[in-house]
């Protein structure tokens, strides 16, 4: 009993340092696994000897110590692992899966073992890297797509199990790496790029045009050099106003935003940003009226609520109807409910699930002309959030937008970063 528990512990030792030597992650997560299975083996033999000198059990009871043990262990691991696996033998039959390969392929299928990889799956992608796999070439970077319910991106690496005789492996070892989230964000960071340098390159093309105009001779002229400086600040403003949210929304979005809930006197804060926006609104002849009561309280950050309220309110001055009007009221229910809402021409239908998004515009080029810059509404919901609130929007064409924040009736702040 000695020499064998000598025998697994110099096992262990070995695939430990192999292990680490060998660079091929997959043939390490194999390694990983048989380490455990011999660890797995030398505790429970060390366990049954101890047991057998206390009680005297016999040889055989020592053995099936040691194999429930060991398929406990093993059991245990394959079942923990969020990764899906999956063995095949010659004949592309499963012979071996774990809980997350079976959710991957058939969750309607009491179990996959003796099913032919073909019956499982009909992507050629996958297919392909477990023949090849089994033609004894390890196979890496194979992306998986499923078009479920949900879409999930999978990173598929094989590897062959058995020697290669020239007639190919044994069998093929699969995992399955979900990169659904990574791919995710990724997607969403080159969209963010790309919006950030399109909305930054328009007024940055129009200061150098405009610059290249007075310096060719047109700052001889005071009534042109007047107006193109005029236009070279507007669009500088606008480039600051830009990066100005981009800074806010990345800080709100990282947790580094830190709110103070207090109690806030709803009415007297919307008259506070209702002066703010005075001249704007007065330009454009939209009429202001704040319906809140003169005792509603709500629990919020006061700077961030106002935030919350201008971009808001300055929408609907934007793009409501000129001689029209901009209202606040506030709703009671189980949660406190602060509508803003204009009568303006309304927002189509299918731009209602994205108007939160980043950049999202309804109406691009009528959005520049207003100064937007399309960072707004996507502050609005996060800040929101961060509260444990939500905003939602409702919009008839012709008729006008209604934009409401929910906020709850305690003190309660959400650390979602969603």
């Amino acid at each position: 009993m000695l020499r064998r528990q000598t025998l697994l512990l110099s096992a262990c030792i070995v695939l430990a340092a192999v292990s680490f030597l060998i660079p091929s992650f997959s043939i390490r997560i194999i390694l990983f696994l048989l380490l455990l299975l011999v660890t797995g083996l030398s505790l429970s033999a060390a366990r049954a000897n101890h047991e057998k000198d206390q009680r005297g059990d016999t040889e055989e009871g020592d053995k099936n110590d040691q194999i429930f043990a060991a398929g406990s262990l093993f059991e245990a691991t394959m079942s923990g692992m969020r990764e899906g696996l999956l063995v095949v033998d010659r004949d592309m039959r499963v012979v071996a899966s774990n809980p997350a390969a079976h959710k991957l392929f058939s969750p309607s299928v009491s179990k996959l073992q003796s099913q032919r990889l073909t019956e499982l799956t009909r992507n050629p992608a996958i297919y392909s890297a477990f023949l090849d796999g089994l033609q004894g070439q390890e196979v890496s970077g194979v992306k998986v797509e499923t078009h479920g319910p949900e879409r999930q991106i999978f990173d598929l690496r094989v590897v062959p199990i058995g020697s290669t005789n020239g007639h190919g492996a044994e069998g093929a070892l699969g995992v399955f790496f979900d990169i659904t989230r990574t791919e995710r964000l990724e997607l969403v960071r080159q969209e963010f790029l790309s919006n950030v340098s399109h909305e930054l390159r328009t007024p940055l093309t129009a200061i150098m045009a405009f610059v290249e105009t007075l310096e060719t001779g047109a700052k001889e002229d005071p009534e042109s050099c007047q107006r193109f400086l005029s236009i070279i600040r507007k669009n500088a403003s606008r480039m600051h106003e830009l990066i100005d949210d981009i800074l806010e929304l990345t800080s709100i979005e990282g947790g580094n935003v830190q709110l103070r809930a207090a109690p806030v006197e709803l009415r007297a804060l919307v008259n506070e940003v209702y002066a703010s926006l005075a001249a704007h609104a007065q330009a454009r002849n939209i009429n202001l009226q704040n319906e809140v009561g003169p005792d509603v309280v709500v629990y919020a950050d006061t700077r961030r609520l106002e935030q919350m309220l201008t971009n808001l309110i300055d929408n609907g001055i934007k793009f409501g109807r000129e001689h029209g009007a901009v209202t606040v009221r506030h709703e009671s229910g189980t949660r406190d409910q602060i509508v803003v809402e204009d009568n303006g021409d309304g927002i189509p239908a299918q731009h209602l699930a994205r108007l939160f998004e980043r950049f999202y515009r309804v109406d691009r080029a009528r959005s520049r002309e207003m100064g937007g810059t399309g960072l707004g509404l996507a502050i609005v919901k996060h800040l929101a959030l961060l509260h444990g609130g939500e905003v939602a929007v409702e919009s008839e064409l012709g008729k006008g937008s209604r934009f409401t924040i929910y906020l709850p009736k305690s003190l309660f702040i959400s650390t979602d970063k969603t």
